[in-house]
């Protein structure tokens, strides 16, 4: 197992799971410490670096598109204090983030963990309910519906339309924009038969922020409902639902030579002393699994 302590946060790996725990420091942001404690597989990996610095580094967590409803939500907008997968490092632990690094690819090189697009989310998203009050309104989802209640300062026009309350099968999808500039950002719904082009100052399905200390927990809405949507690579005929890893074919021929010589790849790797007996015994039952 490696582990790397610090301030901003603990990172474990077990050999399949990165455990990620936000720390206490006050760098650490909301919505780190909102989000709480998050398990990584290693299937969800598409990489992980180490950036050193003169004081303090930093370890980063590079995930495969599609495995993560936050991610998909935040499209690469949360601040460095706000990201769940960056971790700093102070100097006198670089060598321990090296070392953990190296786990960490090594187990990804042996599991053969693919570079292509998840077709399901391999993270669950936030825990339910959630109720966020920034911005021109509160969002609450309780897991079945999203709830949009208006404070004082929201435009006329748009407090009109009363507190608005969304069934999730009534939601065909969900932005999470944050502020910059001079720009405003915004959490906004996108519901079916109600197709609007309005800004989130007027429109009733959306909650227009202003940059606040609050403002990143939106991005917990967002990914807790997208996590409970059809997953963004699904595709739909008529009359049939959303394909899934469980309809997806079964192996051909060519797949199973070349799990054979994987297999064969192995052997010839530990009895050249390159992979020790149970970094071997793990590789070869990543490979069994498959075939």
């Amino acid at each position: 197992m490696a582990e790397i302590i610090q301030r901003d946060g603990t990172w474990t790996f077990d050999g399949d799971t990165l455990r990620l725990v936000p720390g206490h420091d006050k760098n650490v942001g909301l919505l780190r410490k909102t989000l709480g404690e998050l398990e990584v597989p290693v299937q969800a990996l598409a990489g992980i670096s180490f950036e050193q610095g003169k004081k303090q580094g930093r370890l980063r967590l590079r995930l495969r598109e599609g495995s993560d409803p936050l991610t998909q939500v935040a499209g690469g907008k949360l601040t460095e204090t706000s990201d769940p997968y960056h971790l700093t490092v102070e100097s006198d632990r670089y060598g321990v983030a090296e070392y953990f690094v190296d786990e960490v690819r090594n187990a990804h090189l042996i599991e053969q963990v693919p570079a292509d697009p998840c077709t399901t989310y391999l993270l669950s998203g936030p825990s339910v309910p959630l109720s966020v009050s920034a911005g021109d309104g509160t969002a609450s989802f309780d897991g079945e519906r999203v709830r949009l209640e208006w404070k004082w300062n929201t435009e006329d026009a748009k407090a009109a339309a009363g507190t608005r309350t969304l069934a999730l099968d009534e939601i065909q999808g969900v932005e999470w924009q944050p502020s910059g500039g001079l720009e405003n950002g915004y959490l906004r719904f996108k519901v079916r038969g109600a197709s609007t082009k309005a800004p989130p100052k007027y429109d009733p399905n959306a909650v227009e922020l202003w940059g606040f200390k609050k403002d990143p927990l939106m991005a917990l809405i967002a990914a807790a409902v997208q996590s409970r949507l059809p997953h963004p690579s699904s595709e739909t005929s008529p009359g049939d639902g959303p394909k899934s890893l469980a309809s997806a074919p079964a192996p051909t021929a060519d797949d199973h030579d070349s799990l054979l010589r994987r297999l064969r790849e192995l052997g010839e790797l530990h009895q050249a002393g390159i992979l020790t007996d149970e970094e071997f015994t793990m590789a070869k039952q990543a490979v069994l699994r498959r075939m």
